[in-house]
């Protein structure tokens, strides 16, 4: 008897805004593809469906031993295509750990953390901050596996699109920043690094597990400098008065070069800015501060003279 697995709503609505006729097309191709490989892979579901933006998430069991897991059915792209190789390189070590992966859908099994403990659900944002940089820390000591798309080549094409960017945005003081972030990205785009990125390391992408007091899962990885990881936590449970000290805290942690960390880190606003004005969206308020108290730091840090 077939098992059919309910397709939340939120999940198609955001397919459709998204991806339009490609994403129609994987929600519709959703039910036939999660029966085949719950067949598959011998596993019976258990317990509702959850999603993020872009996958499907099913817990299971394997029928054959009752290991507990999770099946991810998601769109193959150029961010997808590398979350299983980051896993497999990772090893479970700071990450969820990758149980079978089937390449030609980019469909994974994955260990079942506990989704209902979230670091979003520490209470103390300084303790969330600094478990994410003791992951980072660890996470980006792996060097990037061959293949792995590359933090200089997407930088490049951010500071190509620059000039069509500072075109669209009206107001003479966000322009201002974010032409001094392309000019911050321009002074280390030619060192890139070569370190394991997971990108999109956030507070609700850090589970709870019986192995582990924590570990990251959905990694959109690249090859690169870990000072592009910073964001995330900046942006967390946003507080302007609190980037400094986060800022400090996870270069610290993670032993980066400070100047080197400013710049990647303003390039994440590069990056969000661009696809901001592509989607039609004006710039974040809240990113802009973030951008210009590490920008002002910057500028003090440069003319600060050094004690004798």
């Amino acid at each position: 008897m077939p098992r059919v697995i309910d397709i939340p709503r939120e999940l198609a609505a955001a397919q459709e805004k998204f991806n339009g006729e490609a994403g129609r097309a994987f929600i519709a191709g959703l039910p036939e593809q999660s029966a085949r490989f719950l067949d598959h892979w011998g596993l019976k579901p258990d317990g509702p469906p959850m999603h993020g933006v872009s996958a499907l998430v099913v817990p299971v069991v394997r029928t054959a031993d009752g290991t507990p897991a999770v099946l991810k059915l998601q769109i193959l792209d150029e961010e997808s295509a590398g979350e299983p190789v980051a896993l497999r390189a990772w090893n479970g070590d700071g990450a969820v750990r990758l149980l079978d992966h089937d390449e030609p859908t980019g469909t994974m099994l994955l260990e079942r953390l506990d989704e209902t403990r979230m670091l979003s659900h520490v209470p103390d944002v300084h303790e969330a901050v600094v478990t994410i940089a003791e992951l980072l820390s660890h996470l980006t000591s792996f060097p990037a596996p061959p293949g792995m798309r590359r933090l200089g080549d997407i930088a490049r094409g951010m500071l190509d699109r620059t000039p069509w960017a500072l075109a669209r945005i009206p107001d003479p003081e966000a322009r201002g920043l974010i032409a001094d972030c392309a000019a911050a990205v321009r002074e280390v785009v030619d060192q890139p690094g070569d370190r394991l990125l997971h990108w999109d390391l956030h507070d609700e992408n850090v589970l709870a597990s019986g192995r582990a007091p924590w570990l990251a899962i959905d990694p959109k990885p690249l090859a690169g400098d870990p000072g592009f990881e910073l964001w995330p936590a900046l942006d967390n449970r946003y507080d302007p008065d609190d980037i400094l000290w986060r800022f400090d805290a996870m270069t610290d942690i993670l032993t980066l070069d400070r100047p080197r960390a400013h710049a990647w880190t303003l390039a994440r606003l590069l990056q969000n800015t661009l696809w901001d004005i592509e989607d039609g969206r004006p710039v974040d308020d809240a990113q802009l501060e973030i951008a210009r108290r590490l920008r002002d730091r910057m500028q003090v840090s440069a003319f600060t003279p050094r004690s004798e």
